[in-house]
């Protein structure tokens, strides 16, 4: 084949070489980080770079950090220039506008591996840390109307030259967040994972030279046939979709649509998001890097999960997404909730594409990155104050042959539930109360939406912040092909006392004494296909396993369920057949 230098055994040993010099940095950050955020969350990810700033080998973690990565080499390229790149080297930033990031918590560190004075190719990791700096603990509010108050802003600059830490940097770094000790830790542990990346990538030229680069060049081509193979044989047109986020706090009540025209013409496929809602200054703006992101994920997803991902697929699609819309922002528009939005993309996507792909897209899931900040005075190490971050799960997309999962991310984000265990172990004035899969939320079809979840967090001191970011809390995740729609979620404030009060879905800095409870319920997801399809012994087994009530069998599904005085459960044959 035209342009190809290695033969195919060598670029797939290659290929599985570069994924666990990947997957060896990803675990070093998991296992030596501070922060619970990375070490039990795993917010984290990492890739392996070409020489010429390409993406060739991530780890399968989260595709909202992908962006970032794709964008950081070119970017140190384009301010400093390539020859000026030199052996122990290690390069940071975190601000989409000016080189890289997702938004400011999310902090990329890339270094440059070299044989000899040749540059061979790239390392490079980013993860989300609980404070850096901004308005409010957390570095995340639902409120900002600029970027200026969302953390320190780091345009790609050096913090290591020469192999040696630059320590003035470290130090802006530390005094421009809350809880300085976890941050020294955790950017270490993100510096430490890339020296190894670097050895590793050294090692492998040695034994390969220039075969090595040959083989990132071929992988990425790969990907991008496979691609343009995959469009080539859909049949053409232009398909269109639109969907919502809720809005953005008080400010911003109304929906916002996220709209996509998908046109497919021979092996050429085209995003265009024009029609989307225009940049507001509330923090869910999407910076263009993270849309990237967004629609490379869905193109992954609809299209082979065996497809490398890597620069090739970015480079089978174009993406139209006119600049100041919500998906493409001027800065210094704000963008600390960004995810919130971007989670609307692939559904948007999905959502377009159905009449495609029917046996591959999945219905709408939680669609949204559901966080709980809790801050108060310290009790960690030195740090003077704690701050707890965790994003909470929801329900997965059912799809024509699978029912849909409970409890876990989708779309752009893929972290872990957040163990009660180190939740307490480590944050003493936070007790877990409730941790359950949320009963109905899921949406009924032959094939049922994932489950919610909903958890209790009780305050046991006074004087904690609390700040609450979702969506899906207004606009239900839709179902497929009769499929019904999925539960939404809520924030809701438990006093003492007893009274309840609902919050919005953008809850900022919220004032808590000792004896509150903060409820978080996530969304669910949409249902595939007509309920009443649904094999009366899958219905059964839902309400066996408290995922569907007996009075929702009943109404949904039209299963009729009867309780037993010692709790069993059997379906009433006569009834059902009745209703069906």
């Amino acid at each position: 084949m035209a342009g190809k230098k290695a033969d195919t055994v060598t670029v797939e040993v290659v290929r599985n070489l570069l994924m666990s010099i990947a997957e060896e940095t990803y675990g070093i950050i998991i296992r030596s980080a501070y922060s619970t955020n990375m070490k039990e969350r795993h917010d984290v990810c990492t890739a392996v770079i070409d020489p010429d700033g390409n993406s060739v080998a991530q780890v399968e973690s989260l595709a909202a950090l992908l962006g970032s990565m794709l964008s950081v080499v070119p970017n140190i390229y384009e301010k400093f220039g390539k020859e000026n790149v030199k052996p122990g080297d290690m390069f940071i930033a975190n601000d989409p506008y000016h080189g890289g990031g997702n938004h400011l918590p999310d902090i990329v560190i890339a270094a440059p591996a070299f044989s000899g004075k040749k540059l061979i190719g790239w390392i490079a990791n980013i993860a989300h840390h609980s404070d850096i700096g901004g308005k409010v603990p957390g570095s995340t509010s639902g409120d900002a109307d600029s970027i200026f108050q969302e953390g320190i802003r780091i345009p790609v600059i050096r913090i290591r030259e020469g192999g040696e830490l630059i320590p003035s940097v470290m130090d802006m770094l530390l005094d421009n967040t809350r809880v300085p000790q976890e941050r020294y830790g955790d950017l270490t542990a993100q510096m430490s994972a890339n020296l190894i990346g670097i050895q590793r990538i050294e090692e492998a030229y040695e034994h390969y030279q220039d075969t090595l680069i040959d083989c990132m060049e071929e992988l990425i081509r790969y990907s991008e046939r496979r691609v343009r193979a995959v469009v080539k044989k859909l049949p053409d047109g232009t398909y269109p979709y639109i969907d919502y986020v809720d809005g953005c706090g008080d400010k911003y009540p109304d929906p916002l649509p996220i709209s996509v025209a998908v046109t497919i013409k021979g092996e050429h496929l085209i995003f265009d998001f024009t029609g989307t809602a225009d940049q507001i200054e509330a923090p869910i703006n999407v910076p263009y890097p993270c849309t990237k992101a967004a629609v490379f994920f869905a193109v992954k997803a609809l299209m082979g999960s065996d497809i490398p991902a890597n620069e090739g697929i970015n480079r089978a699609i174009q993406i139209i997404a006119p600049k100041g819309c919500i998906v493409n922002p001027n800065e210094p528009a704000p963008i600390g909730a960004q995810i919130d939005c971007s989670q609307r993309i692939p559904d948007a996507i999905f959502g377009a594409l159905a009449p495609v792909f029917p046996d591959t897209v999945v219905t709408a899931g939680n669609g949204a990155c559901t966080t709980t900040i809790l801050s108060g005075n310290g009790e960690i190490g030195t740090d003077n104050v704690f701050i707890f971050h965790e994003v909470i799960a929801g329900g997965g997309g059912a799809s024509r042959h699978y029912d849909g999962l409970s409890g876990v991310q989708v779309n752009m984000t893929n972290t872990s539930n957040m163990p009660i265990e180190a939740t307490e172990m480590e944050f003493t004035k936070i007790l877990a109360r409730k941790y359950e899969l949320k009963k109905d939320s899921g949406g009924a079809g032959e094939m049922r939406g994932g489950c919610g979840i909903e958890r209790e967090l009780e305050i046991l001191q006074d004087h904690v912040l609390y700040t609450g970011l979702g969506d899906r809390h207004k606009f239900h995740p839709w179902g497929l092909e009769g499929g019904l729609e999925g539960g939404t979620g809520g924030f809701y404030h438990v006093e003492t006392d007893g009274k309840i009060t609902k919050m919005g879905h953008k809850t900022t800095s919220k004032p808590m004494k000792k004896g509150d409870v903060i409820r978080v319920i996530t969304p669910g997801a949409g249902g595939y296909g007509d309920p009443k399809k649904r094999p009366v012994e899958k219905v059964l087994q839902d309400v066996v396993e408290q995922k569907v009530s007996v009075e929702k069998a009943k109404e949904l599904y039209g299963v009729v369920i009867l309780e037993t005085s010692d709790g069993d459960y059997h379906v009433d044959e006569k009834a059902t057949a009745a209703l069906r």
